[in-house]
């Protein structure tokens, strides 16, 4: 059952891993949509959100790229796991809430459960997109491979999902990205 808010017409579930541009990607699919068009929805938010509220944190400095937000992060993923188990669409319920414009980019899909809630929520308007990015690439962003977070669910959750809809390749070569995201432009406004 879909929660109160909007019906989209388009909803695009942005996974990859860490630094691989997910943010970046959908940032960019929004600026040329435009944000009365497209809404960036982070499944993060709430979960930060809460976590901050129940651990007496600056939830303003967990959704930032800090050392703050990296201090927590294994205990969030615990706790953040431990509230899906107990309800897997928790999170995804949370981020839809109120949203109006006709497409959605999910940011940080990161389980199946996540992709499951989308598509059994709106159907055929869901699709799936993977942010891939080699690790030299992901390095060169500030990526150090974190035992407790890189090797969890929340990384690799969604690493033999099989067939995503879409792939977007973002090595750090600026035209192919832009050809990619021309394409995935072309898509979203087809179907507006």
């Amino acid at each position: 059952m879909a929660p109160l808010g909007g019906v989209p017409g388009l909803v695009l579930l942005f996974s990859g891993k860490r630094k691989s541009g997910k943010d970046f990607v959908t940032e960019a699919l929004q600026s040329r949509l435009g944000a009365d068009v497209c809404a960036v929805l982070r499944l993060s938010g709430p979960l930060k959100e809460q976590y901050a509220q129940e651990h007496g944190l600056d939830f303003q400095r967990l959704l930032d790229a800090s050392t703050y937000k990296e201090a927590y992060r294994r205990d969030m993923i615990r706790w953040g796991e431990e509230k899906r188990q107990a309800d897997p669409g928790f999170f995804c319920r949370k981020i839809v809430e109120g949203v109006c414009q006709p497409v959605w980019l999910v940011s940080d899909t990161r389980r199946v459960s996540d992709i499951q809630w989308f598509q059994e929520a709106y159907g055929a308007v869901t699709q799936t997109v993977r942010v891939v990015a080699t690790e030299e690439s992901r390095q060169q962003r500030g990526w150090v491979f974190t035992p407790g977070v890189d090797d969890a669910e929340s990384e690799c959750g969604l690493d033999n999902f099989g067939t995503f809809d879409w792939v977007i390749e973002n090595h750090g070569d600026e035209q192919r990205l832009e050809e990619q995201l021309e394409h995935l432009v072309e898509f979203v406004r087809s179907r507006l």
